[in-house]
């Protein structure tokens, strides 16, 4: 077999994992997920929140229980009794070998998914990164707070209303990201030298942005489970780290969580945030490769 991205596909079609290899596989991977999980499980729990570590969690649709159950991904058939209870996980067939992905099923039904995440992957991928944005979008956001409030009501800002106004007021923005443009102020909108649309967001994607690379996470769940859970797992913790940068960098004060403000309305703090930046883009340069490989090798068993 062929080792890599944390965990492995077939080099020939198909391969077979033997009952240890695949439940020690299935044991590191949830170990990983708990790390972040549980402390997220108790936090809710007992009506706690926090603005870093919930994220991944309450933004996107991923449950905790789903990306807690591991995958090996297409073109591996799974050996011994215990893998019989995947049987009737959806999206697995089974027969005298072991059971595996079904990905012929997993195609017909989910081909609108896979040909969306194929062009917004591959397209992303293909663009020059941009790193002028300092991280706006979260200001744009809580932009003339004093008229609508803020979008996380348990954060204070960290320059008060009219200083996060004040930067917002002097700043260039140019968000390429829909998701991120969507939660804007009414105000903030027209500040914004693009409009970013669901319609023209595969057009407009590009790797500095930072909410596109969390979203790599996104795309890998969604693709489950063809795409190894090893493989998922480096997307959430990329974007885990890509959020805790994303809210340092935002106009809320995180002190009471222990997070020092990447100040991008000084030239220490855009450098700061720059380099960042730079880092996570080529990291999610990586990713985005590796994801747009297995599927492709997924497919080619549909």
């Amino acid at each position: 077999m062929r080792r890599g991205d944390n965990g492995w596909m077939p080099s020939s079609p198909a391969r077979t994992a033997t009952a240890d290899e695949w439940r020690e596989r299935e044991a590191v991977h949830t170990a990983r997920v708990d790390r972040f999980a549980g402390p997220y499980l108790e936090r809710r729990s007992r009506g706690a929140k926090h603005p870093v570590e919930d994220f991944l969690f309450t933004y996107y649709n991923q449950k905790p229980g789903q990306l807690r159950r591991w995958h090996p991904g297409a073109g591996v058939t799974l050996t011994g009794p215990a893998s019989t209870d995947r049987a009737a996980w959806k999206y697995y067939t089974a027969d005298d070998g072991g059971v595996r992905v079904d990905v012929p099923r997993f195609v017909a039904e989910r081909r609108e998914t896979i040909d969306f995440t194929r062009v917004i992957l591959g397209r992303t991928a293909a663009r020059a990164a941009q790193f002028g944005c300092f991280g706006l979008h979260e200001w744009a956001m809580a932009y003339r707070s004093a008229v609508n409030g803020v979008r996380h009501e348990y954060l204070g800002l960290r320059l008060g209303a009219s200083g996060t106004d004040d930067v917002v007021e002097s700043a260039r923005i140019r968000c390429t990201h829909f998701d991120a443009f969507r939660f804007y102020t009414p105000e903030a909108i027209p500040l914004n030298e693009l409009s970013p649309t669901r319609q023209n967001q595969r057009d407009l994607e590009q790797p500095g942005c930072l909410h596109a690379n969390m979203d790599l996470y996104k795309w890998a769940y969604k693709l489950t489970p063809l795409i190894p859970s090893e493989t998922v797992m480096d997307c959430f913790e990329l974007s885990w780290r890509i959020r805790m940068m994303d809210m340092r960098a935002s106009p809320y004060d995180l002190s009471a969580w222990g997070h020092t403000p990447i100040a991008i309305e000084t030239p220490e703090g855009k450098a700061e945030y720059v380099r960042l930046q730079r880092g996570f883009a080529a990291e999610s340069q990586d990713l985005r490769k590796i994801l747009l490989r297995q599927l492709e090798e997924a497919l080619v068993l549909g």
